[in-house]
This record gives structure tokens, C-alpha cells and sequence, in this order.
């Protein structure tokens, strides 16, 4: 089974696992198809993390996709140039991109398929064109001003770049085509280093960054050992930092110690939700990094194999179109994922050279505590929302035993730590009680309640898959988004 936000992402998992590839493999090729068809959230000029659960050891492991900032960039050459702080969509918020490197990566240790069959989809769709879907489109059109305004990011529009594709619109990109088909022939060393690396060098260059092609040439992944907490019987797996999944293990800490939580819809259990998930961000900010004020789109996928491996991944540009910033005739933008460092010396996330930042990308995993058994992998895209999605879909399925797609339409909150709020403000989704909104305002907390249609974007976009123990699948995906989980449909003799 794969989830995914694009029908046509799904569609690609599902064709790698029949063609024998494993859970790595369709949720690369996933990826890579969502990076032709999301634009807007996510693409190879971004990070990538995820999770990793492979069945014959019982093991999950964690890969960092993430990239690092630029050898030349200081904080004192930011304040000569009059930039601190950063301001989000400069050039010298462009870190490496590490998404094919964490590509190729995933693919070589869990995969059983060449790394250019897994990009075989991802190819045709953007060779060929596809329909663009209608919330893609719409976070498409919210973009299109800044890929003006950014240099080469007119090469993301259409009608000779006057504006952005419309919903049901066919769209090409032969550029990223051409991008792709490099890196299935030559792997991840076409992207950092050689003429793909010069011209995305050179586009920063020439918008006032400090990138260079020595910094992409010594990008690495890095394998790492995820972070886990016990809860509900259940263990809740997360990638360390610099990845923000600390907040959630934090917070379901703090709620699995106190008992059975208060039922659903109650104000005592939206209390405890919120004040366990501030807690978490406190815990971040000191010792990941400082979130600042941000609206990230972001995408997340998941995949289950007939074996029983799972594969939790995240791949994003960080605000919507990152930086704008195209490489000339490659196809896709540069993310600004370096605004997410701070400028105060001496914090753990104060800005320094090759250095990662503080980074939203987290994706989520389930394993069963009493034989460490696959559950699923699960996460919920959005910023500063992940953690928050992630709690709350784990207290949906392990509190109160929820299916996947019902454990995902539940309405959401979010707690505004970005906002410069202190966190005091509570953004609720549609279908929130008034009278608990009402009964939380009581409390001294601003709160804007009935969040609907496109503004449902701050809630984020999640994808689910449950394994029983007698291997059937169960998945959900997210109403907020375009897209679906879909099934190898596997017979026996």
C-alpha cells in the first residue's frame, strides 16, 4: 500500500511494488512523481527524511536528507550585508539540497530495484504532462508571485510566465524531465557535482547567495538512530534533531505519564493536548533551534511492502516554492530551508557554516511495544504543525482506536508557536463544538475557531498506514489534500 497527497505519486508507489520493488522503492518513486506534480510543496531542491522498518531484523533506522548551509556564510557577513535577520526568501537561505542524495540513499540500503526503474514514473509524468490537481493548484497560484519575483522562476508558469496552471490544466516540465533522467543514469554524483551543480551554483550566485559547487559536492546523507517513546502500548518512533520530532516524543512523554486522557471533544483533553505540545516546543526551542514565524508546504508519504517493510518519508522546499529560485532549464526551485537558523550567537541554532538548521521535516512510525512488530508509518506535513499532527493522530488511533481515515478527518488544532504569540493562540478546524471553543477562550487563550476550506492548510496534510498482525492493510489519506491511498491487491494459490 502507498499514501500520498497526488493521485498520481500513489500511483507510482503502487507500479514500483508490482514491478517487486519494496516499501523504499515505491516511496521514492512517490516522491520523485510529487516532485513533478507539487511544485508547490516539494521537489529535488529540497530535504528529505524518513524512517526506515525493515521486517526481517525488527529494526527501524532513520536517514537525514537534510542539507547544510554554505562554507562562506557567517553571521557576521549577514550583518555587513545588512540581513540579519535573514529574511526568508534570500538566496542565502538556500542550504544544500539533500532530497536525491536521501533518494538514492533510501533506495541502495532498502531497496531491490535500480535506482532508474524507481525513477521511471516520475520521468514519464513530467515528460508527458499531467492535470494539475485543485488544491496543488490553488497553493500553485498562491506562489506564482514570488517564482516572478525570483530569478529563472518564471520557468515554473505558464502562458510565457504571466501565471500559474490551473486546476485540471495539463502541465509539462521537460526541464525536471531532463534533470531526472541524468540522475537515473548517473546517480545522485549528476545532481552535486558536473553541470547540474554548476548551473544550480551559478543561479545562486546571481541572485546574491553564497551556495558553491564545492558545497554540493561535499553533501552527505547521514544514517542516524531515530528516537522513540513508549505509549499506549505502542512505541511512536521520530527522527533526532536536527529534525523537530523531539517535540512530539516530548509531548506523548508527557501525556502516556498521567493516566488515561480525558474524553474526546472535552475541554480538559484539549487542554492537556495543548499544554503537553507547548512543553515539547519549549524543549526544541532550547536545544534544536528557534522557530521563527513560517508557513511551510511540505509533502509526506508512506508505503508498506508484501514483506512487511514500511517506509515513512517527507520531502519538502520548505515555504511553498522555497526560494523561487529556478536553476536555468532544470525544472525546479531552490528551497529556503537556512531561514530557518537564528541569528543570536551562541544559540544551538544560531547560523554558522555547514551547518544543518532547525528543520520542520519529521516523519512518524508505529511499532507494537510487546514483539516490535510493524504497525505502520504515519506523519502529518505542515511546519510547525507536524508534531502537533502527529500527536494528535497518535492519540486518535491509540486513545481512542480509530481507523486510518477517520483517525485523519478527526478535526484539528494548532497550536500558533510561530506566530509570536507565545503560543497562546489556538487555531480550530471546522468542526470543533462552539461551546469548547467558547469554554477555551474562557481559559485567556485567543482562539479562531471554524477554519475552513484552503485555510485548513495550517492543520497540514497526513497519510497513514496500519498493518495487523496477520499482514492486511489498512490505510487513510487526508482530506485536506489531493490525494489517496492505494493497494496491491496480492492472491494466493
Amino acid at each position: 500500500m502507498v499514501a500520498t497527497s497526488q493521485p498520481l505519486a500513489s500511483a507510482a508507489g503502487v507500479e514500483v511494488l508490482r514491478a517487486g520493488g519494496t516499501a523504499a522503492d515505491a516511496a521514492v518513486a512517490a516522491a520523485a512523481v510529487l516532485a513533478v506534480v507539487e511544485p508547490c510543496s516539494t521537489g529535488i531542491g529540497g530535504d528529505a527524511f524518513a524512517l526506515c522498518y525493515d521486517a526481517g531484523a525488527g529494526r527501524v533506522t532513520a536517514l537525514n536528507g537534510s542539507g547544510r548551509s554554505a562554507a562562506a556564510l557567517t553571521l557576521e557577513r549577514l550583518g555587513a550585508e545588512g540581513l540579519a535577520p535573514l529574511p526568508p526568501f534570500h538566496a542565502h537561505t538556500v542550504t544544500v539540497p539533500g532530497a536525491c542524495a536521501a533518494w538514492a540513499d533510501a533506495v541502495a540500503r532498502h531497496g531491490a530495484l535500480p535506482l532508474a526503474r524507481v525513477l521511471e514514473p516520475a520521468i514519464r509524468v513530467a515528460s508527458e504532462g499531467f492535470p494539475v490537481q485543485p488544491v496543488a493548484a490553488h497553493f500553485w497560484e498562491r506562489g506564482a508571485e514570488r517564482l516572478r519575483a525570483a530569478a529563472g522562476g518564471v520557468e515554473m508558469l505558464v502562458d510565457g510566465g504571466r501565471r500559474a496552471p490551473r486546476a485540471g490544466e495539463v502541465y509539462r516540465n521537460p526541464g525536471l524531465a531532463g534533470t531526472l533522467r541524468a540522475i537515473a543514469l548517473e546517480g545522485p554524483d549528476a545532481f552535486y557535482r558536473g553541470p547540474i551543480a554548476a548551473r544550480i551554483a551559478e543561479a545562486v550566485r546571481r541572485a546574491g547567495g553564497a551556495l558553491t559547487t564545492a558545497d554540493l559536492a561535499g553533501h552527505r546523507s547521514t544514517w542516524q538512530e531515530p528516537l522513540s517513546v513508549r505509549y499506549r502500548g505502542a512505541r511512536v518512533w521520530e527522527c533526532p534533531p536536527n529534525s523537530q520530532g523531539i517535540v512530539a516524543i516530548r509531548a506523548l512523554e508527557r501525556l502516556g505519564g498521567g493516566g488515561p486522557l480525558p474524553p474526546p471533544d472535552s475541554l480538559e483533553r484539549l487542554e492537556a493536548l495543548l499544554a503537553a505540545i507547548g512543553a515539547g516546543f519549549a524543549h526544541a526551542r532550547d536545544h534544536v533551534g528557534d522557530p521563527a514565524p513560517a508557513e511551510a508546504d511540505t509533502v509526506y508519504l508512506c508505503a508498506v511492502d508484501g514483506r512487511g517493510n514500511a517506509c515513512s518519508f517527507i520531502n519538502s522546499n520548505y515555504m511553498g516554492f522555497g526560494t523561487g529560485i529556478v536553476p536555468a532549464g532544470l525544472g525546479f526551485t531552490l528551497q529556503n530551508r537556512g531561514a530557518g537558523f537564528g541569528t543570536e550567537p551562541g544559540h544551538a541554532n544560531a547560523l554558522a557554516p555547514r551547518k544543518r538548521p532547525y528543520h520542520t521535516l519529521m516523519p512518524g512510525l508505529l511499532t507494537r511495544e510487546a514483539d516490535g512488530s510493524l504497525l505502520g508509518p504515519f506523519g502529518v506535513m505542515g511546519g510547525f504543525m507536524q508534531p502537533q499532527g502527529h500527536v494528535q493522530v497518535a492519540v486518535a488511533l491509540l486513545d481512542d482506536g480509530l481507523d486510518p481515515q477517520a483517525a485523519l478527518d478527526r478535526p484539528r488544532f494548532c497550536l500558533d508557536v510561530a506566530g509570536g504569540t507565545g503560543g497562546d493562540r489556538v487555531f480550530l478546524e471546522e468542526g470543533f463544538p462552539d461551546d469548547l471553543a467558547r469554554a477555551l477562550a474562557a481559559r485567556g487563550r485567543e482562539v479562531v475557531p471554524g477554519v475552513a476550506g484552503h485555510e485548513r492548510a495550517v492543520f497540514g496534510r497526513g497519510q497513514l498506514i496500519l498493518r495487523a498482525p496477520d499482514g492486511a492493510l489498512a490505510g487513510g489519506s487526508d482530506r485536506r489534500a489531493d490525494g489517496c491511498a492505494l493497494a496491491v491487491v496480492a492472491t494466493r494459490a
